[in-house]
């Protein structure tokens, strides 16, 4: 018998907030069990008890089967553009859409650890550093991000770090020790692969910013360019092509996955020392 306990949020606080506390209202009122539910709208327990507690973004298609399951005639899929508008911001929403359809991800990044490899408690303290108004639905949304990696589909993922982003402690040793050995698990997967371009290495192409390439089993690639405001989607082949050029030096510079693996223990250790 599994057990409920997550605290409910307060719906008054943002609109994940609220479709989870809706979700557990109404099935609450028909008598189900998050479990029970669960078979009913061919999910988990464990996803039924994320949406509820507002750590999940739930998809249009969960939205979907919780409206059969629970005959409310359309009432969470009716709430779910409203959840996705303000759980991701609008220009990197497009993105987020294309990354589910993936089947390769190539991602670079030169300051932070990529969000995709991100636990929650780095995630939550990189993004409390710019003070959001909704933080907690940031973190829920980049936490749903890392479902992709849950599917028996997964994509091959590649990512590229330059050693600085291990360097700067975000959340201070609890939190980076929890990340370190997050990035060790995580490169130990078949279809994922991860490098680093140490400190000694001087110029590189991944200089001017982190980017990101999506590969799809119909049509071209797609490159996704970061920046301070806002980041951007590009479609045009030659912006791509540039793209997957300059990766293609990333990893001519990067140590080999054993050697990356080898220098994360290192900056663990020296978490000890």
């Amino acid at each position: 018998m599994t057990v409920e306990t997550d605290l409910a949020p307060d719906p008054t606080k943002s609109l994940l907030a609220f479709f989870g506390t809706e979700l557990a209202r109404i099935r609450t009122k028909m008598g189900l069990s998050q479990e029970k539910l669960a078979k009913l709208a061919h999910t988990t327990q464990s996803m039924l008890s994320k949406v509820e507690s507002a750590n999940r973004v739930p998809s249009l298609d969960l939205a979907r089967d919780l409206d059969i399951a629970l005959k409310t005639d359309g009432h969470f899929a009716r709430l779910h553009p409203l959840v996705i508008r303000y759980a991701y911001p609008s220009w990197f929403l497009p993105f987020v859409e294309l990354e589910q359809d993936a089947v390769s991800i190539r991602s670079f990044e030169n300051q932070v650890i990529p969000g995709l490899l991100q636990t929650e408690g780095y995630a939550r303290s990189m993004l409390l550093a710019v003070r959001p108004d909704n933080l907690d639905d940031l973190v829920a949304a980049r936490m749903t991000r890392q479902e992709i990696f849950e599917r028996a589909d997964r994509p091959q993922s590649w990512f590229i770090l330059d050693e600085f982003a291990l360097l700067r402690h975000i959340g201070g040793e609890a939190v980076m020790r929890a990340q370190f050995e997050h990035l060790l698990e995580a490169g130990q997967h078949p279809r994922t692969v991860i490098q680093l371009i140490p400190r000694t290495v001087g110029a590189h192409p991944g200089l001017a910013g982190p980017f990101a390439l999506l590969g799809f089993d119909e049509g071209p690639d797609v490159l996704h360019v970061d920046g301070f405001s806002q980041g951007r989607t590009a479609l045009g082949q030659d912006e791509v092509t540039e793209g997957v050029r300059a990766y293609d030096l990333l990893r001519a510079v990067a140590l080999s996955p054993d050697a990356s693996a080898e220098l994360i223990r290192r900056h663990l250790k020296e978490l000890d020392t």
